[in-house]
């Protein structure tokens, strides 16, 4: 069915086939009143060799303290345009951004191997994204080791792994019984002491060069992927007892396998490199896929369809080559972006942009248009499969059983009980206010149970506010409406 809905969309944008900057901005345009309530918006921001972030090296107080405003820079351009997931590089090839018991410090951070920035980059991080709104998901490498002689390569194996060298770096071998345990390890480790909202899985896969499988002492299709799948439950089985909430995500390859109409071009996750995506949703081992969907035409729009027909009620996000937009990475256009991520959303997918360099420059009017497409706020979507249990609605605190007082210099004051961790705030100039409408949502994921907003006397009194409570899972609970109704 998903299938049929596609090409009816691509029959009936026939003008998206030529990128005129009018007609682009035609179906954005169209686009305008779609953008759903809830819908996972996300950046992958890449530490890898200073790739997006940091770009000033931590030596002193003052470089640290601009190495944090990169940062900040950065999360604010991504708040505006309703970004509401960061996937943030925290374990690079076989080292770390975080004070690790594990690993070693990653020379992003000062320019050396092992030397600490003076600062938990990944805790100052995840409060940054969190007092905007915004989910933080720990992106881990979690085959590569880095250069052959890098510190963290000859820790491994000094300490008995298996290491793989090729011409692009030193990997850990899938098939080591140890390398499940180990990778396990460094997740349980970032989930018992850092509030992350999910683990990112990049590389949970057999590299490219690695040899075709020969068939020799069980060195099969099937038992590597069984290789993978066993890293993907020790994983699961590690974080989940602990935070049942975190969401367990990978960027499989971007087309999982050949379809009945359309190939993969011997290029697809669970042949090639064996990774069994659509299988880790089925069972419940991960609670997101963000496929890296960096083609176009038909290498992108039926895999889409593909995706979307097996998630089995997870959430799956469209890794878009928005690289590709810079004229020293590909050869994209903007007509190639905005049509992947119009015909994405209307099949249900979330959208996720690699790389956040790009995406923060504004390559053709990339972040311009991100901004359009994201009408509003959105929350990410619940873990439904997990819970479906509704919050208690907060409740008032103000002795008048209202939500909120006028101050003087117009500000409106918000002040509420709940045992939430998270609340939103929906404002409407009618009575009661319509939560299900992501245009009402001002305030997204508050930490806290209390908000203020600058707001003209007149406006105040043509305006109406509504409180929801949300668990960790992402439930929202029943409104709490102001009763009292500003006259």
């Amino acid at each position: 069915m998903k299938k049929v809905v596609l090409l009816s969309l691509l029959c009936c944008f026939p003008f998206l086939l030529r990128p005129q900057e009018k007609q682009a901005k035609a179906f954005v345009n169209f686009n305008l009143q779609a953008a759903p309530k809830r819908e996972t918006r996300a950046v992958w921001l890449t530490t890898f060799s200073n790739l997006d972030w940091p770009r000033t090296r931590a030596t002193s107080q003052q470089t640290m303290i601009r190495q944090k405003q990169e940062l900040t820079e950065l999360l604010d351009k991504f708040a505006k345009a309703n970004i509401n997931t960061v996937l943030l590089q925290v374990r690079v090839r076989a080292a770390v951004i975080y004070p690790s018991a594990i690993e070693p410090w990653d020379k992003c951070l000062t320019g050396k191997e092992d030397g600490s920035p003076g600062y938990d980059p990944l805790r100052f991080a995840i409060d940054e994204c969190h007092r905007r709104g915004m989910e933080l998901h720990a992106w881990i490498a979690a085959m590569p080791a880095g250069e052959w002689k890098s510190l963290g390569c000859r820790r491994l194996a000094a300490r008995g792994y298996k290491i793989r060298r090729f011409s692009t770096g030193a990997y850990m071998s899938p098939d080591d019984s140890r390398t499940a345990g180990y990778l396990a390890d460094i997740c349980a480790e970032i989930a018992e002491k850092y509030d992350v909202d999910g683990i990112n899985l990049d590389y949970i896969r057999y590299p490219d060069g690695w040899p075709r499988p020969s068939g020799r002492n069980g060195d099969t299709p099937d038992n590597r992927r069984r290789n993978i799948t066993r890293i993907v439950q020790a994983i699961h089985d590690r974080v989940k007892p602990m935070k049942p909430w975190l969401k367990i995500s990978c960027s499989p390859i971007g087309k999982h396998s050949d379809l009945s109409r359309y190939s993969s071009k011997n290029y697809n996750a669970r042949d090639r490199v064996f990774q069994d995506a659509q299988a880790w949703l089925r069972t419940g081992l991960m609670d997101q896929l963000y496929p890296m969907q960096y083609f176009r035409g038909d290498n992108y729009f039926p895999f889409c369809a593909d995706w979307m027909e097996n998630s089995h009620g997870g959430d799956v996000i469209s890794g878009l080559g928005t690289y590709f937009l810079s004229p020293t990475e590909g050869n994209w256009t903007m007509a190639d972006l905005t049509r992947q991520m119009s015909v994405s959303r209307s099949l249900g997918m979330g959208h996720a942009h690699f790389r956040a360099k790009f995406l923060a420059a504004n390559l053709q009017g990339v972040y311009d248009h991100e901004r359009l497409f994201n009408t509003s706020a959105a929350l990410p979507p619940a873990m439904s499969r997990s819970s479906t249990m509704q919050p208690l609605p907060p409740t008032p605190l103000f002795t008048d059983n209202r939500l909120s007082a006028f101050h003087e210099r117009n500000i409106v004051e918000f002040r509420w009980q709940g045992n939430s961790p998270y609340y939103n705030i929906y404002m409407s100039d009618r009575f009661p206010v319509d939560v299900t409408d992501p245009r009402n949502l001002v305030a997204q994921r508050l930490g806290r149970k209390a908000f203020y907003i600058r707001m003209e006397p007149e406006k105040r009194n043509r305006r109406y506010f509504a409180i929801t409570a949300m668990d960790r899972f992402g439930n929202e609970s029943r409104p709490l409406q102001e009763t009292n109704a500003p006259s």
